[in-house]
């Protein structure tokens, strides 16, 4: 049965007489579909779409902060912003053991170009040299590294505003220039300029 029918379609097709205008017009239809295909077979494609999408890496803003002092690999480190004086000292390798960390607020935020040293620990028999040669350089005292009693020696500071230069480092860290003395509560020119020379940062 199968094979009669391919053999009629055979016999339908050669039987069948085409114009002119039909061969014409089944030519064309045949160039166009061979075009067509052609086209969409040799057309680029898209970049976009078979590119994978690579993400953006983006670095965080960063902090430079000079870590000095009592710590395994003092120097100068980048940190991401918002670090705190903590990261800063694992930064450096930690502190050594004879770090003395009591005075330091390692929970404060570091500030770009800002330098932090943390002081080695006093004992009674080598309190008076080791504090010399921290805090004072012929004779000019450090307002960064001075203790409180040392500070008091200074004309116009009492216990009170030693204090309280005492709190501002912990808070805000070390005083970028002795002019900063003057975001103390309680130091005004005047009172600067009456130890102006006897101080360093």
């Amino acid at each position: 049965m199968q094979t009669r029918t391919i053999d009629a379609l055979r016999l339908w097709w050669r039987d069948i007489n085409f114009t002119d205008t039909q061969r014409k017009a089944l030519g064309a239809i045949a160039l166009f579909a061979i075009a067509l295909s052609a086209i969409f077979i040799f057309k680029p494609h898209d970049a976009k779409a078979i590119t994978p999408q690579v993400p953006t890496i983006v670095t965080p803003p960063m902090v430079v902060v000079d870590v000095q002092g009592e710590v395994k690999t003092p120097g100068v480190y980048h940190l991401p912003t918002n670090s705190r004086v903590n990261d800063a000292i694992k930064a450096a390798g930690g502190p050594k053991q004879s770090a003395d960390l009591s005075y330091i607020n390692q929970a404060r935020m570091v500030k770009d170009g800002e330098q932090i040293y943390v002081e080695k620990k006093l004992t009674s028999s080598t309190s008076i040299t080791v504090r010399r040669n921290s805090t004072a350089i012929n004779g000019i005292l450090s307002i960064n590294r001075a203790s409180a009693k040392e500070l008091e020696k200074l004309p116009g500071i009492g216990p009170v505003l030693a204090s309280r230069i005492i709190d501002y480092r912990k808070s805000n860290g070390n005083f970028q220039s002795v002019d900063d003395l003057r975001k103390v509560q309680g130091i005004g020119a005047s009172t600067l300029e009456k130890f102006r020379s006897k101080i360093r940062v």
